[in-house]
């Protein structure tokens, strides 16, 4: 319908020009060329890192017709059920039809618009002449141009949507509210026709569709479908849990982290860092090709500067061989001596420039310091990325793209995008303007030659998304810029030049990522007691401090942490920090606080640590395991619903293919942080209702045990999907 109305705007204003234009005698050589629809494609791609089933996934469960539910490989999500409305929309309703009556409809509603009353005393001659009458046969060319422009029902025409409550069921379909009118029904006649055909589709998984109020459908998972979907949970709960891989498989870039060299990791590095891993993580456990990308800042003028200044102070810092040996904090305030030298010492500024020539250059001498450099702080990166899990992140910083940078100035100019403006190159774009409403340009270079970050950044999305593989481009389908909110405007800057510039393809997907700041509890600025910035190592040794703390207080008086518990206590710390931050909305600014993140009650990591562990602590009491052993998980079993609180935990786990959809497509990681603290509130419910030690019967002790091993593995996937370690026992 969204497509139908949109060419329908489009058919609309073009037939009644033509047609006015045939009334009021001009030419009929009158002709409009119509813009191309854009279209999607996929690139298949290979699925990495995450456990698989061997089996081809479906992301129909019984393929929502008439498979037994023995044979299923996988559960239901919202895509399912929307492809399955959508299937029904098509075989109901001609869209050609809809907008063909969508088309006369507005038509008709332009009629009744009513007059405006003439003002008393308001001369006739200033009166706006009366619009020309359409005549019949104009109509009907717009009604026919409307329905041959028509596609076929989208998705979006469905109008699917999670139930807004739980006794609306598990989802909604309004389409019959917006199609009602064009197919000659009212809205409940009209839910009543796509209700009588999705029944023989959805029998297998749903219970019979009911209409709510004047045409809303309500669909609600039957209970057969429910027990079905949770026992192949359990039996996948050490793997995917039954989530089906996705049907689009796209090669993406993420682009995260970026931290400076030759400068400490500090805490404004630690929200993309985390931001950026989650969701790589998720789009490789879709199914998705991901590529990491570390786009450090590697290049520039300083580096001149400081290689010039080491040269002459700390020589060893430049011996490749030595490396090992250089401790970055001592590079930092190198650097800080370099930059004041610079400012006060003309003859160092002299030679510090001419070794940027040399840098440039290729000089192998002055490469070589450069190399070192970056080795000497690529060895504390790797330490703060251990302590964080980060894995697989692939180092290309701005240097990778210096060959690039000559060729996309070259490309703007002869596309006469840039232009000279008081002797720097820049380009001038459609809705940018300064404060005094002045064009806004942006700068791709300098006046003394010298490129800058937007020049970087278009040449990295032409070697992302605009050249093959084999002229050593990616090829992606999407790029990730996960950066905080500060340079929103950067990217919405240099993508729309990219795209004006032809260097991304027209399916290609460029996306910014933005996240908030990190402030100290006052609200103000996160900062050490002398008003330096906090140091990402010293913060997340604090976190795992203060965590081994609070375990030794609770272990046998020991004076110090065995090395189990030290193992935990970084779990713990380190878990805090990074599910504090994810469990925010990734725009707002947030506060920082070791005693809210560290805390057992509330949605902290330590709480869903410890949900975990109670779950293995509840399944090895239930077997007669003993706690020394790593825990054995029993075989699932049939699913038996005795009390409203089993129901109510197994729709929540159910939705997790909704959840992971929804974060893949809308990038917010929190909400994978608000499902496991939903996922863990109806477990205990469950555990205060239903015994599984001491159930009633086997049978029912069995089907227990494996609700607790779907939930044990929901969450132990979701920690692992957001970095995080689970233990058996805290």
């Amino acid at each position: 319908m969204r497509q139908c109305r949109d060419s329908f705007l489009f058919v609309l204003t073009m037939a009644w020009c033509y047609h006015r234009a045939i009334a009021f005698g001009v030419s009929k050589r009158f002709a409009v060329r119509r813009p191309p629809v854009e279209t999607h494609s996929f690139r298949s791609t290979h699925h990495r890192s995450f456990p698989s089933n061997r089996k081809i996934f479906s992301t129909k469960l019984f393929m929502l017709t008439s498979a037994a539910p023995a044979s299923a490989t996988s559960i239901v999500g919202f895509e399912a059920v929307q492809e399955t409305v959508l299937e029904v929309l098509n075989e109901l309703f001609d869209p050609a039809e809809v907008a063909r009556a969508s088309a006369l409809a507005k038509l008709d509603k332009g009629k009744k618009k009513k007059k405006k009353k003439k003002k008393k005393g308001a001369d006739d001659e200033n009166e706006e002449p009366p619009e020309p009458t359409m005549t019949e046969e104009e109509k009907q060319a717009i009604g026919d141009a409307a329905a041959a422009a028509a596609k076929p029902f989208t998705k979006l025409d469905t109008m699917v949507t999670p139930a807004t409550r739980d006794d609306f069921g598990d989802y909604q379909c309004n389409a019959a509210m917006s199609l009602a009118k064009s197919v000659g029904m009212n809205p409940r006649e009209c839910a009543t026709k796509i209700v009588n055909s999705l029944k023989s589709k959805l029998c297998e998984v749903m219970e019979e569709p009911e209409i709510a109020g004047p045409g809303f459908i309500n669909l609600k998972f039957n209970r057969d479908y429910l027990t079905s979907a949770i026992s192949l949970m359990a039996k996948d709960s050490t793997g995917r849990l039954a989530v089906p891989l996705t049907k689009n498989k796209q090669k993406i870039v993420v682009d995260y982290s970026s931290p400076n060299i030759a400068k400490e990791m500090h805490v404004g590095h630690l929200r993309s860092t985390i931001i950026g891993d989650t969701l790589s993580n998720l789009l490789e456990f879709a199914g998705h090709e991901v590529v990491r990308l570390n786009h450090v800042g590697d290049w520039g003028t300083q580096f001149g500067m400081l290689v010039e200044h080491l040269t002459d102070e700390y020589p060893q810092a430049l011996d490749t061989a030595k490396v090992q040996d250089v401790d970055l904090g001592d590079l930092v305030e190198l650097y800080k001596a370099a930059k004041k030298r610079f400012d006060v010492d003309e003859e160092f500024k002299t030679r510090a420039r001419e070794r940027v020539v040399k840098l440039q250059a290729g000089n192998p001498e002055s490469l070589a310091a450069w190399e070192a450099l970056c080795a000497a702080s690529r060895v504390e990166y790797e330490k703060i990325y251990d302590m964080l899990n980060i894995k697989g992140l692939l180092e290309r910083g701005e240097s990778f793209y210096n060959p690039y940078l000559s060729a996309v100035i070259d490309d703007l100019e002869k596309q006469e995008l840039a232009v000279e403006s008081e002797g720097a190159t820049v380009v001038f774009m459609d809705g940018w303007t300064n404060r005094d409403d002045e064009p806004l340009p942006m700068l791709v270079r300098k006046s003394d030659g010298g490129f800058n970050y937007a020049t970087t950044d278009l040449a990295a999305i032409r070697q992302r998304t605009g050249f093959d593989v084999s002229d050593g481009g990616e090829k992606a389908d999407r790029v990730l810029y996960v950066t905080d909110a500060g340079q929103s405007q950067h990217f919405q800057m240099v993508f729309q030049a990219a795209k004006l510039a032809k260097f991304v393809p027209e399916t290609a997907s460029l996306e910014h990522v933005p996240f908030g700041l990190v402030q100290g509890e006052d609200g103000k600025k996160f900062a050490t007691r002398s008003g330096e910035t906090v140091k990402l190592k010293d913060l997340l040794n604090e976190a795992v401090r203060i965590a081994g703390v609070d375990i030794r207080s609770r272990e046998d008086s020991r004076n110090e942490l065995s090395e189990d518990v030290e193992r935990v206590a970084e779990i713990v710390g380190i878990g805090a920090v990074k599910y504090a931050d994810l469990s925010m909305n990734r725009e707002s600014n947030y506060r920082f606080s070791y005693d809210r993140m560290l805390s057992l009650n509330g949605n902290t990591a330590p709480y869903m640590l410890y949900a975990y562990a109670r779950l293995c602590g509840i399944v090895r009491k239930a077997i007669d395991q003993n706690e020394g052993e790593p825990l054995e998980w029993p075989e699932a079993s049939d699913i038996i619903i005795s009390h409203d609180s089993e129901l109510q935990l197994i729709r929540n786990l159910v939705k997790l293919p909704d959840v992971l959809n929804e974060v893949e497509r809308e990038l917010y990681p929190n909400r994978i942080c608000d499902y496991l603290f939903e996922t863990s509130q109806k477990f205990n419910q469950f555990y205060e209702n239903c015994s599984v030690k001491n159930a009633k019967t086997e049978e029912l002790k069995k089907s227990r045990l494996s609700l607790c091993m779907a939930t044990a593995g929901t969450i132990r996937l979701l920690m692992d999907i957001i970095g995080i370690n689970v233990v058996e026992k805290l």
